[in-house]
């Protein structure tokens, strides 16, 4: 199988359904801006920081390939299965994040992105998740999804705020906090 088609050289591309549709259908931008969240946890996961939550970090590039397919599904009626969110998948998403408040001192104040490299990633890949949500969200507007996909990107970018301090703390990088000049 050869990897490139032709068939999106006019600027369509299909759904699993087989409809075309334009690339910049919001359906289409908000599975992209979950593959480029994809690709940011996979950096966050080559981190040498990381090398204790390679699995986790897998298993959330897992489930954002589970949300990609289901926002390529356009249609209840397909021939096939596509995998499908759980309200586990958010549970532990919180169990990661509670285990690592347990370690981490009481947030005072808002943080200022940065203090390291790896940190730095792992802001990025929180604020695209954030701007993912706000892609899916207005995607719920016109269109059915699971309510399942914003609870999980919502607390995707929470867990990953956490894991950003998390990692200060081990690289022992000191968090800059804001202070607003008044």
């Amino acid at each position: 199988m050869k990897i490139y088609t032709k068939n999106g050289d006019l600027g369509y591309t299909s759904f699993l359904s087989g409809k075309r549709i334009l690339k910049s259908d919001l359906r289409i931008e908000s599975y992209g801006a979950v593959d480029e969240l994809n690709s940011w946890i996979g950096l966050l996961r080559s981190q040498a920081v990381n090398k204790s939550r390679e699995e986790e970090l897998l298993e959330i590039q897992d489930r954002l390939f589970t949300i990609g397919s289901l926002l390529a599904n356009d249609s209840e009626n397909l021939k096939f299965k596509t995998p499908q969110l759980n309200t586990t998948d958010i549970d532990y998403l919180e169990q990661k994040i509670d285990a690592m408040e347990a370690r981490l001192p009481k947030l005072k104040n808002f943080i200022l992105p940065g203090g390291n490299q790896s940190v730095s990633y792992g802001h990025i890949a929180r604020t695209v998740c954030r701007r993912v949500e706000r892609k899916v969200v207005s995607l719920t507007l016109d269109s059915k999804i699971d309510d399942l996909v914003v609870k999980y990107l919502n607390r995707l970018s929470d867990y990953l705020f956490v894991l950003c301090r998390m990692m200060a703390q081990e690289l022992g990088t000191t968090e800059t906090p804001w202070e607003p000049r008044m």
